[in-house]
């Protein structure tokens, strides 16, 4: 059985704004029904695979169960850490949990952010890859190019091979530019490297140890002193902070020998801009991708996306342009320049703008809830509430709210009163009082939430009682 590891974090700088640090692309869904996470966790799944270890930030965990949940796939650990720090102590880290259990077991590492439209071919091609990797080998995955990309490091390989075969990697090489990646392609002994991996925990424990073994010992104690809590794996804070930031192929894949490859050529993308994205969508004859409330009009080699159904938006004769549309912010781009909405994003926090990082819609366990209207004294807010979830039982010092059920039916306490509210009814929080909403249905439950007082800000809460475990203060 091979373990999958699902790297989850990620600042959410390179598709903005649709993917934000608050809640980064692989959580989205930029193709089909299902998010760039739960294709990931779906392609790695079924015989041959146990339950995935994942690894994420704290606040991502209750995304991630929640979108596990919904695709019915129950993972092993959920490992949750304190800080990012790259994919060298995320991996090390899953590798020594893994190790109490079966050192010899294979473990596939993963980001989940990524697109592979041949879920069946990949997992041949990590067929083709246990052989070596029960032998000791560190097995990665290159990807056959089909373009001079730049935004990729590159593998170099003695001479091309073919697909499902494993051969030895002669070198990495960092991203090149435009005259450097044509040669490449042009030669056929290069291939992008992916930044997956399948090894046994055993030889990439060993790994560290002959190349990075200054994390092996604060990154074993994160783990020894780990805190179960509601299903998660809480590293310990403390000795995460002693834990460099630096990514595996830095660590030990550019130090190792016992380096091999198998090449794919069967469809992949890292979907490292919205250019990536263009290339991965259905697009007219005209080049044309759309998504949304969108209309096109004499436009080439464009992407024009509405998210949320909030906005429409209309493009007259545009040529190599990204648009990309949310309900707060909006992204107009030459395709030659997409590499750079990064600059926009570091621009955008220099401005303090909220757009930056966040949304107007954040997401809690509970559910979710967006800002409509926001006034000096007062802010109006949509709040979506999960079929049998509930908020914490709270109370705040500046502000007193009106709810209003729109769709279902919220089960309200108030001080010692608790009732039912039924759709088309409101119920009155006045300053002070302790109060919960939960949703006692099996459909989402909707309301609108009008709150009035000095200070709104989602820091104003004094919990009393809270079943997802988090802080005084604590935002939802």
């Amino acid at each position: 059985m091979i373990t999958p590891v699902l790297l989850c974090g990620g600042a959410g700088t390179r598709l903005w704004p649709l993917s934000r640090k608050s809640y980064p692309k692989q959580f989205s869904h930029l193709f089909g029904k299902t998010t760039l996470f739960q294709a990931a966790a779906e392609r790695l799944s079924g015989e041959g695979y146990a339950s995935p270890v994942v690894l994420t930030h704290s606040d991502f965990r209750f995304i991630v169960t929640e979108q596990m949940t919904e695709i019915g796939i129950d993972p092993s650990t959920i490992i949750v850490e304190p800080d990012g720090r790259n994919t060298a102590p995320a991996i090390l880290a899953a590798a020594l949990w893994l190790e109490g259990t079966d050192p010899d077991a294979l473990m596939l590492v993963a980001p989940s952010d990524h697109v592979v439209p041949d879920p069946a071919a990949f997992r041949n091609a990590v067929a083709a890859g246990s052989e070596a990797a029960h032998a000791g080998q560190l097995v990665t995955f290159g990807i056959t190019p089909t373009h001079a990309e730049t935004g990729y490091g590159y593998l170099e390989l003695n001479d091309e091979a073919a697909d499902f075969s494993t051969v030895p990697l002669k070198r990495f090489i960092e991203k090149p530019d435009t005259s450097k990646a044509a040669e490449m392609l042009a030669k056929g002994n290069y291939l992008w490297n992916a930044g997956i991996f399948l090894f046994s925990v055993k030889t990439i424990v060993e790994a560290f140890q002959a190349h990075a073994s200054e994390l092996i010992t604060p990154v074993r104690k994160s783990i020894d002193k780990a805190q179960p809590d509601l299903g998660f794996l809480h590293l310990n804070p403390d000795a995460w902070q002693g834990v460099e930031d630096i990514s595996i192929d830095y660590a030990v894949m550019e130090r190792a020998e016992n380096l091999s490859v198998v090449p794919f050529s069967s469809g992949w993308s890292d979907l490292g801009d919205w250019d990536a994205v263009l290339r991965e969508s259905k697009q007219d004859s005209r080049g044309v991708a759309t998504s949304g409330s969108v209309t096109a009009i004499d436009c080439d080699n464009t992407l024009l996306r509405s998210e949320e159904g909030m906005l429409e938006v209309v493009g007259i004769g545009l040529n190599n342009i990204l648009t990309v549309a949310m309900p707060d912010a909006v992204l107009v781009a030459d395709s030659s320049r997409a590499q750079d909405v990064k600059k926009a994003v570091d621009a955008l926090k220099a401005k303090q703008a909220k757009q930056a990082e966040t949304f107007s819609k954040d997401h809690r366990p509970w559910g979710w809830f967006e800002s409509l209207v926001i006034g000096e004294r007062f802010q109006v807010k949509r709040i979506v509430v999960h079929p049998e979830a509930s908020l914490s039982l709270q109370s705040h010092h500046h502000r007193s709210e009106h709810w209003i059920v729109v769709e279902g039916t919220a089960k309200v306490t108030i001080d010692e009163e608790v009732k039912l509210v039924a759709e088309n009814q409101s119920v009155y929080i006045p300053l002070g009082a302790v109060h919960r909403m939960e949703n006692p249905g099996k459909l989402p439950m909707v309301l609108i939430e009008v709150q009035t007082g000095s200070y709104l800000g989602e820091d104003d809460i004094i919990r009393y009682e809270d079943e997802y475990a988090r802080g005084q203060g604590a935002k939802g």
